[in-house]
C-alpha cells in the first residue's frame, strides 16, 4: 500500500511538472511612467487567479504611500475583470468566458513624491494550478491516496482540455495560412497579367510608332 502511494504521488508530481507553466510566480521593476504588460493563454471555462504587492527597497519595513500603482487585468475582447487605482497590492479570480490572451498590466504613474522605480511581486495561477488544494483536502478531509488521486486526475483533465484547445489553434493557424497562400498565389497571377498586358501593350505601341515614322 505504501508503495503504491508512493507511485500515485510520484506519478502526481511528475504530471503537475508538465502544467508547470499554469503558474508564473516573478518579481520585475516597474519604473516611473511606464508601463509593464503580462499576457497569459487562457481557454474557456478555466479557473484564473492573480495577487501582486509591492516590495519594500528593504525587507521587513512598512511600504510607503508613495509607492502605489495602477493594475488592470483584461480579456483578449478588452473586457475588464480587474482594476486595482493606486494601490500596493491586491489579488483577483475569474472564469475565463472567452479564449485567448488575457493581459495584465502594471503601471506607476507620474506623479508628486513618486518613486523612480518599484519592485512587484506577481503570482499568477490557471487551470489546475488555480486551485488551493489545501483547502480542499481539509474540507473533505480526504485520506493522502485519495487526494493525490483527485490532484491526478484533475491534472490529467486540464493536460487533456489543454490539447484539444491547442488543436483548436493549430487548425485555426492552418486555415488561416491556407487563406493566406491562396490570396497571395491570386495576388501573384494578377500580377504577373498585369505586367503582361503593360507588356504587350508597350510592344503595340512601338510597333505602331515606328509603322507610322515608316521605319518599318
Amino acid at each position: 500500500m505504501a508503495a503504491m502511494s508512493n507511485s500515485i504521488g510520484a506519478l502526481a508530481l511528475f504530471t503537475l511538472a508538465l502544467t508547470f507553466s499554469l503558474a508564473h510566480s516573478m518579481q520585475f521593476e516597474l519604473h516611473l511612467g511606464h508601463t509593464k504588460c503580462i499576457s497569459e493563454d487562457i481557454k474557456t471555462s478555466s479557473m484564473s487567479v492573480g495577487k501582486y504587492s509591492v516590495i519594500h527597497p528593504s525587507e521587513g519595513y512598512p511600504k510607503f504611500d508613495s509607492h502605489r500603482i495602477i493594475v488592470k487585468v483584461s480579456s483578449p475582447h478588452g473586457n475588464m475583470y480587474h482594476f486595482g487605482d493606486h494601490v500596493d497590492s491586491g489579488n483577483y479570480a475569474f472564469t475565463a468566458s472567452e479564449s485567448g490572451d488575457y493581459t495584465t498590466c502594471f503601471w506607476l504613474p507620474d506623479e508628486k513624491d513618486a518613486p523612480p522605480m518599484v519592485t512587484i511581486e506577481f503570482e499568477w495561477r490557471t487551470g489546475v494550478a488555480a486551485k488551493d488544494w489545501s483547502k480542499i483536502a481539509k474540507k473533505g478531509q480526504v485520506e493522502v491516496m485519495e487526494f493525490e488521486l483527485k490532484k491526478l486526475y484533475d491534472t490529467v483533465l486540464s493536460i487533456h482540455d489543454e490539447m484539444f484547445y491547442l488543436r483548436e489553434r493549430e487548425e485555426e493557424m492552418q486555415n488561416l495560412n491556407k487563406a493566406t497562400n491562396t490570396k497571395l498565389f491570386t495576388l501573384s497571377f494578377l500580377s504577373i497579367a498585369v505586367c503582361l498586358s503593360v507588356a504587350g501593350l508597350q510592344i503595340w505601341h512601338l510597333k505602331t510608332f515606328f509603322e507610322r515614322k515608316k521605319l518599318l
